[in-house]
């Protein structure tokens, strides 16, 4: 580590102390919850209170790590191996003790056992896990999700069946450009291959991935929305619950933001165009990795706040089996919720892993507004996106309101702008017309398919080279 990142401060991933401890006690809770974490260092020969190098001493260095590795070896279950080394900053010697995401979750202290021995990193602190983390924890340490699991008792009914195997393939036909004859309906063996239902004994049995697709059974899957005055949750303009199967919690969250941002427009010839004061792909981004990446054993549900200043959304559990929040800014993912995933994957709500929140980050820039932000608030995850600056000077696009006389059916507006735009460069693709329109990729394909059948436009090639032209 560079003496910059030392001096940052305790956080989730890093401790100090300023001298060794002679009990291991006083730091084995660390080592714990690192390893149940995402990982972390613990420096030795830093004052965690001024930040101060004090260094140890340099006769004692290898002493002190072998006392540190027998330690670690002696206190934790199931084992734990650091990595410990030792650096030279301005003359003064510093241990550094890193202790790696554990595969073998959970780990604890052997003294305390598995019920009061677990510890997990909040913030710059660790503390002990209570029952719904712990389970968690073994879950994630036996390669299991939840929603993979049975949901005991929970009766599966013909209706239900037909209902989800319905709705997955109208997504899939929205979603396609090819005929929709030529999409084959979704079956209770697909629905049993994406571990929704499970055969035992001739019975079939819901898994709580399928409760959460096609009913509002758990009371805590739900979204929470509100609009408030100011910036803070003080006063309530308008709120609204939202429960039911999760895709359609998504779309009436999605909605109820849309209703309460501002729209602009302004006529240019014979086009009018227009656009909401938030980039919609990254409304929608934000609310549908709530959704697909909450922990559901967290009796909480989803919030999405909106303020004068900024669009909150806030999901329950940290960002999940080690991940820390740089390696999700540069694209990495785990996945907590297989089930749910792999349906949304099918439904084409969500597209590439790992993807998220750099969409975000890229709709946020093409508007002009401040960065989002990404956060870890305790055992929750939000994400902040910023409407635009009172200060900054509007856009000429965004000053003209929509006048009555103006409104026109909002298949034609879109049809417009596509056509303006294959005017200008020759043609269009899928995703070109996605982020032009701020629309979900199945939504685009729809339009764009509807088009062509107008002859407004033509297609050509195949799948993901397919380019629409004039018609």
């Amino acid at each position: 580590m560079i003496f910059e990142e030392l001096l940052k401060g305790e956080s989730k991933n890093l401790e100090y102390k300023s001298e060794l401890p002679v009990k291991s006690e006083k730091y084995m809770k660390s080592v714990v919850a690192f390893a149940n974490t995402s990982g972390g260092k613990l420096i030795i020969g830093i004052d965690d209170e001024t930040r101060k190098v004090v260094g140890v001493d340099k006769d004692s260095v290898f002493q002190n790590m072998d006392r540190i590795a027998n330690a670690i070896s002696d206190s934790c279950e199931p084992q734990i191996i650091p990595d410990i080394t030792f650096q030279n900053i301005d003359g003064k010697c510093v241990v550094i003790v890193e202790i790696y995401p554990g595969r073998n979750r959970p780990y604890y202290l052997k003294n305390a056992g598995k019920n009061r021995g677990v510890y997990v990193r909040v913030a710059g602190t660790s503390r002990l896990a209570d029952e719904t983390k712990i389970r968690e924890l073994e879950l994630e340490g036996s390669h299991m999700s939840w929603d993979e699991q049975i949901c005991v008792g929970y009766p599966v009914t013909q209706h239900a069946v037909n209902k989800l195997c319905h709705d997955i393939h109208e997504h899939m036909v929205k979603a396609m450009s090819e005929e929709a004859e030529k999409i084959p309906e979704v079956t209770k063996e697909q629905l049993i291959g994406w571990k929704l239902l499970r055969q035992s004994e001739g019975e079939l049995m819901a898994t709580n991935g399928f409760v959460l697709l096609t009913s509002d059974y758990f009371p805590f899957a739900k979204i929470q929305c509100a609009l408030f005055k100011g910036n803070d949750r003080d006063e309530f303009i308008d709120k609204k619950e939202y429960t039911g199967p999760l895709y359609e919690q998504i779309e009436g969250a999605y909605q109820f933001v849309l209703r309460h941002i501002s729209r602009s427009a302004e006529i240019d010839g014979l086009i009018r165009k227009e656009r909401y004061e938030l980039p919609i792909g990254a409304i929608r981004e934000m609310i549908i990795n709530a959704q697909c990446h909450r922990n559901f054993m967290d009796n909480s549900c989803i919030q999405i706040a909106l303020y004068d200043d900024r669009l909150e959304v806030t999901s329950p559990g940290m960002l999940y089996g080690g991940l820390t929040l740089e390696e999700a800014m540069n694209g990495r993912s785990k996945i907590r919720n297989r089930v749910v995933a792999e349906v949304f994957s099918r439904m084409e709500l969500i597209e590439e892993w790992g993807t998220g929140i750099r969409r975000i980050l890229k709709r946020a820039e093409e508007y002009g507004l401040r960065e989002p932000e990404f956060l870890e608030i305790g055992d929750t995850f939000r994400v902040n996106l910023y409407r635009q600056d009172p200060q900054k000077p509007i856009k000429k696009a965004d000053k003209k309101p929509i006048k009555k006389a103006d409104k026109k059916p909002i298949t034609q507006e879109r049809q417009e702008k596509i056509l303006s735009y294959v005017k200008e460069h020759g043609a269009v693709t899928n995703k070109e017309a996605r982020e032009m329109l701020g629309l979900a990729e199945s939504t685009t394909k729809r339009l764009l398919k509807q088009m062509v059948q107008e002859e407004l436009l033509k297609e050509q090639g195949e799948k993901k080279t397919r380019i629409y032209k004039l018609g």
